[in-house]
């Protein structure tokens, strides 16, 4: 997205994922989890399904630090396989923490529920904690700062490769394996095309 010149209004902008499903052998543990330290509420089940919103990250209203997310389903089913690391597979759930203190403070917190929540990590962009719930997926709790516009204008976003520090070494090889991207040029409906104005509409931007 190199210009906003045609980027749809925030009310229809992507603001994020509506809801993860989380399938595990039980869900009792996992719900404390959401419901003590990560500030969600039990908000609907249904037979093995068991439905959690989050507060959206009010900590003034809500009591907690500040997870912004929308809707986690845990779906308990005792026997399944478990899952591995391959193409198409999910590696790990992460949620927002609006600033360093915030996630600072829900480190500590889930620190002393013994969740063995590893160091802050620098990630260039934003900075992670990450944790495996007691069904074993891999949570990760990450800032919205430093923000993508450390090295890069906002008008210019996604026009140039840009690296964290540890790759620069190999960007110009990354650069010559990856495929170039073209942004699509919006066409008039007689030519098959769609209007520059025509949005996909997201109904419930909630994260």
């Amino acid at each position: 997205m190199g210009s906003r010149a045609n980027a749809p209004d925030n009310e229809h902008e992507v603001h994020g994922f509506h809801s993860v499903t989380l399938w595990e052998a039980g869900y009792e543990q996992t719900a404390q989890l959401l419901t003590n330290q990560l500030g969600f509420r039990a908000a609907a089940d249904e037979h093995n399904v068991f439905r959690y919103v989050s507060a959206g990250g009010d900590p003034a209203r809500q009591g907690h630090p500040g997870i912004a997310g929308a809707i986690v389903d845990l779906r308990c089913a005792p026997g399944f396989w478990g899952g591995i690391v391959a193409v198409g597979t999910i590696h790990h759930v992460a949620f927002r923490a609006r600033d360093d203190a915030t996630q600072l403070v829900l480190r500590e917190q889930l620190a002393r529920q013994r969740l063995n929540v590893t160091p802050v990590i620098d990630r260039q962009y934003f900075h992670s904690v990450y944790f495996r719930e007691p069904g074993g997926v891999l949570f990760e709790i990450a800032t919205d700062p430093p923000g993508f516009t450390v090295d890069e204008p906002l008008d210019e976003l996604g026009s140039h490769l840009k690296l964290p520090p540890w790759l620069e070494g190999v960007h110009d090889e990354l650069e010559r394996v990856l495929p170039p991207l073209t942004r699509p040029t919006p066409r008039g409906t007689a030519e098959g095309g769609i209007e520059p104005e025509a949005q996909i509409e997201v109904r419930d931007p909630t994260i």
